[in-house]
């Protein structure tokens, strides 16, 4: 792999421009042979140092181990910006792509009933037309929305307190009779077009983060605000969830329950967020375990929706667009396993506007999606993607080195051939010091012989940043661009490594790079 990578540091040397005065297009000059020579001896010596500080572990994995159910429970939902941006054709198009090779089943996304999706109208009536839109949508792909239920309608708010570019209203209703009314109207609206019995498969949560910045009334307001919408969804039909916070920092979940219980309102699950920046210099690889563990202590047997995260808020250097991100989509889906009951990462693409809509592909705001606002997919995008080609069926993992930045799971296809997969990542938070790793992989019990091949997400494979950065970083790219850096994108499987032991076991021996992930699969 490394040598590999070698050569192509030494191509691009020979091929681009201003060597030394040579063009390249013939043969170099003498300048720009000794350029090369240059470039090749540091690349080597990379190499060379790579390997000489790598450290050594072994995992194993035996079939013959009792198998357990590992549900996709992360494809269940994922992110998205606003509900406006869901009349757009490009939002449209990346959605559809999402869906059919992520497998997501919902998207919950802020504002469905602000002033731009013209919900209230002037004269007090409600218009629906352009929710229909974005639901049929949805239905269309064989979607549907979690449906957050928010923002606040102008004409209903009390204050004018706003949020975000596109000014969602954060204040408490002036009437919650009226907030009730709209409520009940809506839904009602939604059993007649779609049917009681797809609603009652869709999950409704009450607003967003109340507590960080998008409500400007009182926790005591919140949960008056809460009482209302659920009765008024109830009314409808007592079969369609409700449930909340809807917090940031998996806070108020123990208030909720205790208001609930003590006013007989409905509460059908936790629904909550975290992103592992939330704890600040507190923060550790383990940060979102530790979160998960918590929040399913404090939400008892009550379903745990996590609606919101991803690998956290950062924005510069942004390691969303990077394979630290799919080390960290592998470790934190595996650890939530058994704990909570769905996981909705923020965002699946950069067609976004909560700070206004930038126009590069990568670096030029927050972006968090999966894929760029261009419809690039990132090494966050094939995490999912290869998490969504494996099976269902858990197979223990025993390692050398517990401790190690570096993990792994084992995923056995019951439908297809039990293919097995195992996945690894090496990852510790940023900042903190992850070396490279050399890694011995056995497993035992495969039926019949097999070849194993290995896929990279890393600072070499799979990085349409580094494509990006190559051309000079174009904030607007040609279409030839584009479909530059989506071929950068791709995962591409390398027969592994891999050789029987004298009990007929596969071993297989490979290399992990500092905050990278990878896939095998036999």
């Amino acid at each position: 792999k490394y040598l590999g990578s070698t050569r192509t540091v030494f191509r691009s040397a020979w091929r681009n421009e201003n060597l030394g005065g040579c063009t390249c297009t013939g043969v170099p000059d003498n300048a720009a042979k000794m350029k090369m020579a240059h470039v090749l001896v540091f690349a080597l010596t990379v190499v060379i140092a790579s390997f000489a500080s790598s450290q050594q572990i072994s995992f194993s994995v035996d079939l013959a181990q009792n198998w357990s159910p590992w549900p996709h429970y992360h494809e269940r939902c994922v992110g998205s910006g606003h509900a406006l941006l869901g009349l757009r054709a490009d939002w449209q198009a990346h959605l559809t792509q999402v869906r059919a090779e992520l497998g997501f089943e919902q998207v919950r996304f802020h504002g469905l009933l602000d002033d731009d999706m013209s919900v209230v109208l002037g004269d007090g009536s409600y218009s629906f037309f352009n929710i229909d839109q974005v639901f049929d949508f949805l239905v269309s792909i064989g979607m549907k929305p979690l449906v957050e239920v928010s923002f606040m309608p102008e004409l209903l708010a009390s204050g004018n307190s706003t949020t975000f570019h596109y000014k969602g209203n954060t204040s408490p209703p002036s009437d919650y009779n009226k907030w009730f009314n709209l409520v009940q109207a809506l839904v009602q609206h939604l059993v007649d077009r779609y049917g009681l019995a797809q609603i009652r498969t869709w999950s409704f949560e009450v607003w967003n983060e109340p507590q960080c910045g998008f409500w400007s009334g009182t926790q005591a307001e919140y949960f008056t605000l809460y009482n209302y919408t659920a009765t008024a969804i109830k009314s409808v039909d007592k079969l369609i969830a409700v449930g909340g916070p809807a917090t940031c920092q998996s806070g108020w979940i123990p208030d909720l329950i205790n208001y609930t219980t003590a006013n007989n309102v409905p509460l059908d699950f936790i629904s909550t967020h975290e992103y592992p920046t939330d704890l600040g210099p507190d923060q550790t690889r383990d940060t979102m375990l530790e979160v998960f563990k918590g929040a399913r202590q404090q939400a008892g047997k009550l379903p745990l929706y996590y609606t919101e995260y991803n690998d956290g808020l950062y924005s510069n250097p942004d390691y969303h667009e990077v394979s630290y991100a799919a080390a960290f989509i592998f470790k934190t889906v595996n650890d939530g396993q058994g704990v909570i009951d769905l996981l909705s990462w923020w965002t699946f693409t950069d067609i976004f506007e909560e700070q206004g809509m930038t126009s590069a592909p990568f670096t030029s705001g927050p972006d968090w999606g999966l894929m760029s606002r261009y419809g690039i997919p990132k090494p966050s995008y094939r995490a999912f993607q290869l998490l969504h080609q494996a099976g269902t069926q858990s197979v223990p993992v025993s390692s050398s080195s517990p401790n190690a930045t570096v993990g792994a799971f084992a995923i056995v296809d019951t439908e297809n051939d039990n293919e097995l997969s195992v996945f690894l990542y090496n990852i510790d938070i940023p900042g903190n010091t992850v070396l490279n790793y050399t890694v011995s992989l056995t497993v035992s019990g495969l039926k019949s012989a097999h070849t194993a091949q290995i896929s990279y997400l890393d600072d070499v494979h799979v990085n349409p940043k580094a494509a990006w950065e190559q051309m000079g970083s174009p904030v607007y790219p040609t279409r030839l661009q584009i479909d530059q850096m989506i071929a950068a994108s791709i995962v591409k499987p390398q027969l592994a490594n891999c050789s029987s032991d004298a009990k007929q076991d596969i071993v297989c021996t490979f290399s992990m790079l500092a905050q990278s992930a990878a896939v095998i699969k036999f």
